[in-house]
């Protein structure tokens, strides 16, 4: 049975490190970066890449819309 793989990719300049998308992650993938961006935010970043399941919750979120989810099928 095909299996989905999930993917995030956030705009890192854009993001204002709300926290909202880490918050709403079932998956627990997201988390806030120790690094901060050219503003000074510290931005999202994906930590368990292997768990995403591509929901799309953080996108759906994300009040800037600096979020992209991309899902694959996989057959493992």
């Amino acid at each position: 049975m095909a299996k989905i793989k999930g993917t995030v990719v956030v705009d890192t300049e854009r993001c204002k490190g709300c926290d909202l998308c880490v918050q709403s992650c079932p998956q627990s993938v997201l988390e806030l970066n120790a690094k901060v961006n050219s503003k000074g935010y510290h931005y999202s970043t994906m930590v368990k890449e292997d768990d995403c399941i591509g929901c799309t919750a953080c996108a759906m979120v994300c009040p800037d819309a600096v979020i992209s989810v991309y899902r694959v099928k996989t057959n493992d």
